[in-house]
């Protein structure tokens, strides 16, 4: 049996854990807003038409902030679309996917269905069809208490009191060909700096993020952060980060590789970042949004997103999810936690039915995908602070990453209530991990709280309609707390949450 040991001490701490990481994504894109989370008229439908199935789903799963409405489908939206007499509405070809766009749920809906899951908002600007001018208007209508024509139509739509939306997207994978009017760093770099130069003009108190690169092998990788900062590093908060997992090899122990890749993905874009900052000789540091992330490759081919006749909600990308590629997510969930120095907030893309945790049936039911449950174990036992951790642990060579540890571990300390939590993953497929973790300095009166994997056999098992719960968090045996001391055996092929706890 092969054995893994980490070790924190109490004094050597990462970083304060930003509840933000454990966020999600909301695109008018396929079935995630129409007849995902909104569907009037469905048995669960509220008065709004809210899925109360899908709202319970997501208190469950616990997101904490909501990215919202794109995505691609940002580039040509026009926020007033989406705002006053739903029967006054306009109905749009929406050229991102190919849709109609009945814009029935918008700014306002989606507000009050944040209220109801209690979820922060995370709205994108469209930098697409749009610029600076619409995005300070838009944000006037959300912000802004009233007195001015844009609150005062909020108020007359019947929000009276404002959204105080403090998180903002400068538009959305700008450099993208498939982006609607892409542009370059240089134009970018201009209209991103404008744009939050208006923007905080409007209301000093917002966050705001510039758009990086859309994922780490795009031919602009690099030089695209660099130059879009270098314009408007005095005036954003964040630059995003996008990526999306595949397996296409079927090769599970590739597959692991992909989580090596997303923290030198995060390395890298610290540093680009801080080059910048460098320059300008400045203590200020941007930090990192990863808005978009997930497992995304069995229906990533484009051509079945044009569909003949524009239709409403199509059934797009609705990829269905594996015990293998939980394992990921919950391996990209300990990437982000061990990062939180500089990643301080992060979207799992999407929420419902299109790359999302959660499956819904028009007129049916509502379950949960297999990446649901790390999700929830992470987002619920994820408070405190990151400790610096040092693994030792056997690994092995693959293509996709020269050196891939089998022990992927983080721990998370919670002064405030005494938890001390081990998320750990094993990534031997065949041996049991047998794994020491020391605990020095954090207290020695500890006690064991709850021990769960994610883990099964076959790696193949997926969560469907009619097999809902084939895969769910089970308890994990065979966990001992002697002291600062805590041995477990973690299971081949799985994600592990350990949580322990000291009086206060």
């Amino acid at each position: 049996m092969p054995h893994a040991s980490l070790v924190v001490d109490r004094d050597f701490v990462v970083a304060d854990l930003d509840r933000r990481i454990f966020g999600a994504f909301v695109e008018h894109m396929g079935r995630c807003v129409y007849t995902g989370i909104f569907e009037p008229g469905h048995p669960q439908a509220d008065a709004q038409g809210f899925r109360q199935d899908v709202l319970d789903l997501t208190r469950e799963l616990g997101p904490t902030i909501i990215r919202y409405p794109g995505g691609n489908f940002l580039s040509g939206y026009d926020w007033r679309d989406g705002v006053g007499p739903v029967e006054e509405r306009a109905v749009r070809r929406d050229l991102a996917w190919f849709s109609t766009e009945t814009n029935r749920f918008g700014t306002n809906e989606f507000m009050d269905w944040c209220h109801k899951a209690e979820i922060e908002p995370m709205f994108g600007v469209n930098l697409g069809t749009k610029g600076p001018d619409e995005a300070r208007q838009f944000l006037e209508y959300c912000n802004h208490a009233g007195g001015s024509a844009l609150s005062d139509l909020r108020r007359a739509h019947g929000w009276e009191k404002p959204h105080d939306v403090k998180f903002w997207c400068l538009g959305n994978e700008m450099d993208g060909p498939w982006q609607i009017c892409h542009k370059t760093a240089a134009e970018y770099g201009r209209i991103a700096l404008e744009t939050a130069k208006v923007m905080r003009w409007v209301d000093p108190t917002v966050q705001l993020a510039a758009c990086g690169s859309s994922h780490r092998n795009m031919p602009s990788f690099g030089a695209w952060e660099y130059e879009v900062l270098d314009h408007c590093f005095d005036e954003v908060d964040f630059i995003s980060l996008h990526t999306y997992f595949r397996n296409d090899d079927d090769d599970m122990r590739e597959y692991f590789g992909v989580i090596e890749l997303m923290d030198t993905f995060i390395r890298e874009v610290t540093a680009i970042a801080d080059a910048i900052a460098a320059k300008r000789r400045s203590r200020k540091r941007i930090m990192l949004s990863f808005d978009e992330w997930n497992v995304w490759y069995r229906t990533h081919q484009i051509e079945h997103m044009r569909r003949p006749g524009w239709p409403e909600a199509p059934r797009l990308i609705e990829e269905v999810y594996n015990v293998e590629d939980a394992l990921i997510v919950g391996g990209a969930l300990i990437t982000l936690m061990n990062n939180a120095d500089r990643v301080k907030a992060a979207c799992l893309a999407q929420l419902v039915n299109v790359i999302g945790p959660i499956m819904t049936e028009p007129g049916g039911p509502a379950w949960r995908q297999t990446i649901f449950h790390p999700f929830a174990l992470a987002a619920r036992h994820g408070h405190g602070r990151v400790m610096r951790t040092r693994v030792e642990s056997p690994a092995y060579a693959a293509k996709s990453f020269p050196e891939i540890p089998y022990l992927l571990s983080c721990v998370v300390d919670n002064p405030v209530d005494g938890t001390t939590t081990i998320f750990a993953m094993n990534r031997h497929l065949s041996e049991t991990l047998d794994l020491t973790a020391e605990l020095r300095g954090l207290g020695t009166e500890r006690r064991l709280v709850s021990a769960q994997e994610v883990h099964d056999l076959q790696l193949k098992t997926m969560n469907t309609r009619e097999r809902p719960n084939a895969v769910v968090p089970r308890d994990l045996g065979d966990v001992r707390v002697e002291g600062e001391r805590i041995s477990a055996r973690l299971k081949p092929g799985s994600w592990n949450v350990i949580v322990t706890q000291v009086p206060r």
